[in-house]
């Protein structure tokens, strides 16, 4: 759909803006905005459920704080939902705070609060916009830093005509409540095809292919019934060798170029991100001879996301693995064995077992003993075969899914950046709107 421009534009004198509409004005966020900074707040005044809520960077457009003030309430970083909140560290996000009542705003935030709250609106809509481009263009060795300098000085364009904003405002909320319900559906799909996919397997891994063979009970009360000609067995009886990976100064061993050195977060559910791993030399993994990886032995995550695992590509081989559970190839099937580790069947004994409040881990002694469902050798093949060919179809529709969200998403920053530019005249697109109430004192 294309949309009327307004009849004459001139020259913004703004890089990032361009032409704007004749009448329209440019101004700094500071003349049309206050600028409150987040306060430095004594963490050891930090609580977990008392207290005046603390508002950071994680609590963004959430309706609960994650954390509370025990201390005096500070009137100077006050915020209230109608307030727009900047997080001034890594990507610059816009949101608001969607809690009830009045919160305290933390360090390394700021608080814009427009003159009217249609001001505010408009500027929730539009600085993303900038603040995305200063991110783009912002150098950091770590972690990018925003100054609230940067956002007093930030140029907008703005129709001086109230009843102008207001349609400006109402225009994007319906047309992005279009988008984002789009986006919501896309998500459910995705959703749906994910709960799909896990029970296909879980299915497949602990009642086999074929439907009409006859059952015995597991001897394990979660487990179940299984084929009655398969075996339930611990993993150290499946596997000929268990062990953890390189754990002493690990980093010692990095090197600039050589073989991929896998640590836990470079392991998803069934594949490795080699490519962008670690290096370690040969010397340095042949000296490390337990740990050095050969293709198709299974790599499961111990730290972290305790449970996930994958098999070892052709392309790891000769390479090595830090902190991680190595389960060495034997006579099974590296495939059918990497589906029944990822299913809930073995990932409640991860849970089981698990320790840890900041790093859920697990320890090997009991990952040994972890039992598994397991088929004769020809049903393993034929599972991971039959397995390959599902799980496929199920990642081509959730790819799909993921790239109508990512165009939707696209259209979605167009239009805004359309409209609080004036690229597009939108006064004709909407009913006539009442004046937005004034922002809440705080």
């Amino acid at each position: 759909m294309s949309f009327p421009r307004y009849p004459t534009y001139k020259d913004s004198g703004v890089e990032w803006l361009g032409e704007v509409p004749e009448h329209w004005e440019v101004k700094p966020v500071r003349n049309l905005a206050s600028i409150v900074n987040g306060y430095p707040f004594d963490s050891a005044l930090f609580d977990a459920a008392e207290g005046f809520p603390l508002i950071r960077i994680r609590d963004l457009n959430k309706i609960e704080a994650e954390t509370f003030y025990k201390g005096e309430f500070v009137e100077n970083a006050a915020i209230t939902s109608d307030d727009v909140l900047i997080g001034m560290d890594g990507d610059f996000n816009v949101g608001r705070w969607r809690g009830a009542g009045r919160a305290l705003l933390n360090q390394r935030m700021c608080c814009v609060r427009g003159k009217s709250n249609i001001l505010t609106r408009l500027l929730e809509y539009a600085l993303p916009i900038r603040l995305k481009a200063i991110n783009d263009v912002t150098y950091a060795t770590t972690v990018k830093h925003l100054a609230s300098s940067q956002v007093e000085k930030t140029f907008v364009a703005i129709p001086p005509d109230t009843v102008e904003q207001i349609q400006i405002a109402a225009f994007l909320d319906r047309e992005t409540a279009k988008i984002d319900g789009l986006v919501a559906e896309q998500r459910r799909l995705m959703e749906l095809l994910k709960e799909k996919r896990q029970a296909v397997i879980s299915h497949a891994v602990t009642q086999g292919l074929n439907p009409n063979a006859p059952m015995k009970t597991s001897g394990i009360e979660w487990l179940g019934d299984v084929p009655s000609h398969w075996e339930v067995k611990r993993l150290k009886h499946i596997s000929p060798f268990i062990t953890v990976g390189v754990v002493v100064n690990p980093s010692s061993f990095v090197a600039d170029e050589g073989f991929p050195f896998i640590y836990g977060g470079d392991i998803r559910e069934g594949v490795i991100d080699w490519e962008n791993s670690r290096r370690i030399g040969a010397e340095s993994s042949e000296a490390n001879s337990k740990t050095r990886l050969k293709a198709g032995d299974l790599l499961t995550v111990r730290v972290g996301a305790p449970g996930i695992t994958a098999v070892v590509p052709l392309e790891c081989e000769g390479g090595n693995c830090a902190s991680v559970m190595l389960v060495r190839q034997g006579s099974f099937n590296s495939y059918w064995l990497c589906y029944a580790m990822n299913t809930r069947i073995v990932r409640f004994q991860v849970e089981v077992v698990q320790y840890g409040a900041a790093q859920e881990q697990f320890n090997i002694s009991h990952a040994v003993n972890f039992w598994a469902p397991t088929p004769p050798r020809a049903e393993q093949d034929a599972i991971a075969e039959f397995l390959a060919c599902e799980t496929a179809k199920f990642d081509t529709l959730t790819a799909e899914a993921q790239r109508a969200i990512d165009l939707l998403q696209e259209r979605r920053t167009a239009l805004i950046s359309a409209a609080v530019t004036g690229q597009i005249d939108v006064r004709g697109l909407v009913a006539s709107a009442p004046a937005l109430p004034e922002a809440t004192c705080v």
